[in-house]
């Protein structure tokens, strides 16, 4: 018997629609990073990219569990002196929501070029719509 290995240039990517409204926003970036990394296809190689593309739609209504909402922080660091910024989600919800689900989702892929690679097929959109039209996404379920 031979290992099948997946070929970049091989895959079949489809489009996934995430609707983030009223779901726990762990519950959503787990569900966005096994589609990013293709974790539900059978022919998923651990060192290629054969991940599907994800559009999450109502980023701003996403729930947080417990007291997140007010003792969660958000930490960044530019490399400068006095670089360091932080913020709670009730004050990113308000100017970035959709960022909230990004640093979740590329928490939960690889810290590496292949998790930079995957992590370009990710597209978050606060409202309900979406530019994706054309590629006819099909809707994602949670299974939560």
């Amino acid at each position: 018997m031979k290992t099948f290995s997946a070929k970049a240039h091989e895959i079949e990517r489809k489009w996934w629609v995430i609707d983030a409204k009223d779901q726990v926003l762990g519950q959503v970036a787990v569900a966005a990073a096994n589609l990013l990394r293709g974790k539900n296809k059978t022919s998923f190689t651990p060192h290629v990219d054969t991940g599907d593309f994800v559009v999450v739609i109502n980023a701003e209504q996403v729930r947080l569990t417990g007291k997140k909402e007010t003792d969660k922080t958000y930490t960044s660091f530019s490399g400068f002196v006095g670089g360091h910024k932080s913020t709670n989600p009730e004050r990113m919800r308000q100017k970035h929501p959709e960022l909230m689900v990004e640093k979740a989702v590329r928490g939960m892929i690889p810290h590496n070029r292949l998790g930079r690679s995957i992590y370009t097929k990710l597209n978050v959109y606060k409202g309900g719509s979406h530019p994706h039209e054309a590629q006819q996404p099909k809707p994602y379920a949670l299974a939560y």
